[in-house]
């Protein structure tokens, strides 16, 4: 998952949740499996049609780590610790429960795209957090 951190601040709680789910990276699918609700509750979130409940917003804060008070307030950080900590955590929990050939298989992909970005030229650096003007 890519962070993009220049995500523009919502001013309702919809494009807040909206802009959290694209810093992630992910799709409405892959975020209402991880809260535990359906794609259409979530996406009746986006639209604006469903409030979020506390549940939900307790989900998205321990799943995601975002933060409480940028998530209902838009106040603050988005995320209330190192997103790349918050991400791999995630990525350690998948990989457990993978079987040992995948876990094989996905260990010699990340290597693979390493050398590339290494070959590239790119920074292998994670992009800092941009601060609000």
């Amino acid at each position: 998952m890519l962070c993009d951190r220049k995500v523009i601040l919502g001013n309702t709680v919809k494009d807040r949740v909206i802009a959290i789910r694209k810093a992630l990276g992910l799709t409405q699918r892959t975020i209402s499996k991880g809260i535990y609700v359906s794609q259409s509750y979530y996406a009746n979130i986006e639209q604006g049609s469903r409030p979020l409940n506390d549940r939900v917003v307790a989900l998205l804060c321990s799943q995601y780590g975002v933060s409480k008070d940028y998530l209902l307030n838009g106040t603050g950080d988005m995320f209330s610790g190192n997103l790349a900590d918050i991400q791999l955590n995630q990525l350690l929990e998948i990989f457990d429960k993978l079987n040992p050939l995948f876990r094989n298989y996905i260990l010699l992909q990340v290597k693979s795209l390493y050398e590339v970005q290494k070959q590239q030229g790119e920074s292998l650096k994670p992009t800092k957090k941009s601060k609000k003007p």
